[in-house]
């Protein structure tokens, strides 16, 4: 390598990295994320977001995200769906978790009803990503059993996946009226359970090209241009218009 080429290639390393662990980095410092607390006296308690079906008789589908617990929430978020037919007295919550994983040794798939679709993940509140009721909703629990149910990983990994958004992200890919983008800094979401390396966006209104979720580029009208190295995104979103940065998320972030 001639010697002027080397101070470049260390800048360009610099930048790289800088632009990497510098959001979560941040994350840290400015709190949405902390590395302090116990996991087993995290609260769990619902944030109130989610519509009481004894006032909400209708069709329900709800997706949400929320930090992951400890040093992980610098770098991600955690995804589920919950869902509810007409005049059902609860929810379900669809997600991947990762001891359960760990303890059977498959992919973690958990279908549990009766547990508040809005909980907090291990304190940190959920922020709603998808808000479908009525018929908009019926048309996604139609097919949402089946297709979760043919999820096909058969194992967990935090990263680069499959985890708990790999699966989302999987299930927004075979039901297009779920229509939902996911942010960029749920890690996983861009891994192909399937293997293969191009795919529909998550949010079915582009492409995207991934190496095993390692490194990748997509282009779509809901997720804009995002970029990813070594799992973690960055891009411009389109709509609305905003920054994608590692840890930070979407900046501003888009409404519900």
């Amino acid at each position: 390598m001639a010697p002027r080429l080397r101070p470049r290639l260390g800048l360009v390393l610099l930048a790289c990295l800088v632009l990497l662990l510098g959001g979560p980095l941040a994350t840290l410092a400015l709190g949405p994320a902390s590395m302090r607390g116990d996991w087993s006296a995290a609260t769990h308690r619902s944030a109130g977001v989610a519509p009481d079906p004894r006032a909400h008789p209708e069709a329900v589908v709800q997706v949400y995200a929320a930090r992951t617990f400890g040093w992980r929430g610098a770098f991600a978020v955690h995804t589920w769906i919950a869902a509810k037919p007409a005049h059902a007295e609860r929810y379900t919550r669809y997600e991947v978790i990762g001891w359960y994983a760990r303890r059977s040794g498959g992919a973690g798939l958990s279908v549990a009803a009766g547990r508040a679709p809005d909980a907090e993940w291990y304190g940190a509140a959920p922020r709603l990503l998808r808000d479908l009721r009525g018929t908009a909703a019926e048309a996604v629990l139609a097919r949402l059993d089946d297709v979760v149910a043919a999820y096909p990983a058969t194992s967990y990994r935090a990263w680069p996946g499959p985890n708990s958004n790999t699966f989302v992200a999987w299930v927004a890919r075979r039901i297009p009226e779920l229509n939902v983008a996911l942010p960029p800094h749920a890690v996983g979401k861009d891994y192909l359970p399937e293997g293969g390396a191009l795919a529909r966006t998550p949010s079915g209104t582009g492409w995207q090209l991934s190496l095993g979720g390692l490194a990748g580029v997509a282009l779509a009208r809901d997720e804009g241009l995002e970029i990813n190295l070594l799992g973690l995104v960055t891009g411009l979103g389109a709509s609305p218009p905003s920054l994608k940065l590692p840890g930070l998320g979407q900046l501003p972030a888009p409404e519900s």
